[in-house]
């Protein structure tokens, strides 16, 4: 599938397939092993992981044992939000490598812990960015960057970065576009990347997408991973059955400008 070899390109160079496979909520062991596994089998390259997952070292022995070469497949991690100091940020990245062996993308996961959202954070977002900075200076780390940031905890990061953000992962799909960021990353180059593009698959029971769906004769998963992928960008759809995983990649149709605007104007189905 064509989907699979598709790249976009951070501004110092690195390419990222625009396909990954996310492996959030897959517990560590045999379900993570084989899952990825299953992943590399189908034909993906970009595996999206997170030390908060738990699940770095299945994902790196799935690879390992693949036969496919470590520099064919892009693997993400993330810093756990709620390490916001620079001692706690090389730990990280150190448990992260040693674990992975290669880090393609290290992403900061949240500007915030999970439990104190809102919360401001941006000396601890700094200091944590200056860790990766050199970290990516030192070679360790192919590209930096990070996670469900909006335009005012980029803003508040770019005043003290020296390497911008190569990517910002956010929650993305038809009705949840986050329009605001997603311009504020295009005009700094910052790749955007979304996780959940089938709103942990809220999407999949919307009459409204089965219907546009239904005139391309593709599924509303199908649908909505295509959506994301036209609109410039990455997706990081997660399954751990098989089929779903080929449907999820059979995304290379186009959607028409009508059926683009149709679904910007979508309402979000989680709100």
């Amino acid at each position: 599938m064509s989907t699979f070899t598709t790249t976009t390109t951070f501004t110092n160079g690195v390419a990222i397939p625009t396909l990954g496979f996310g492996t959030w909520q897959i517990p560590d062991g045999t379900e993570t092993y084989d899952a990825v596994a299953e992943a590399l089998r189908v034909g993906y390259r970009h595996i999206d992981t997170a030390r908060a997952y738990g699940n770095e070292a299945s994902v790196a022995r799935a690879i390992a044992d693949s036969g496919l070469a470590s520099e064919d497949v892009f693997v993400t991690t993330k810093i756990p939000a709620q390490l916001k100091t620079y001692d706690e940020a090389v730990e990280s990245i150190r448990l992260s490598l040693d674990k992975l062996g290669r880090i393609d993308l290290l992403l900061i996961h949240a500007p915030w812990p999970w439990d104190a959202i809102g919360t401001d954070h941006t000396a601890g977002n700094a200091e944590v960015w200056r860790a990766m900075e050199e970290a990516y200076a030192r070679g360790e780390l192919r590209s930096i960057g990070v996670s469900n940031f909006e335009v005012q905890h980029l803003t508040a990061l770019l005043e003290t970065a020296t390497v911008v953000p190569h990517a910002n992962q956010i929650r993305y799909f038809p009705g949840h576009a986050q329009a605001e960021t997603s311009a504020f990353c295009a005009e700094r180059g910052i790749v955007v990347e979304a996780y959940s593009p089938l709103a942990t698959g809220a999407l999949l029971g919307s009459s409204e997408l089965a219907a546009v769906a239904e005139r391309y004769g593709r599924t509303v998963a199908q649908l909505s991973i295509r959506y994301v992928l036209q609109k410039g960008v990455v997706a990081l759809p997660k399954t751990t059955t098989p089929s779903r995983m080929v449907e999820n990649a059979d995304v290379d149709f186009e959607i028409s400008a009508e059926d683009m605007a149709y679904l910007d104007g979508l309402a979000d189905p989680t709100a």
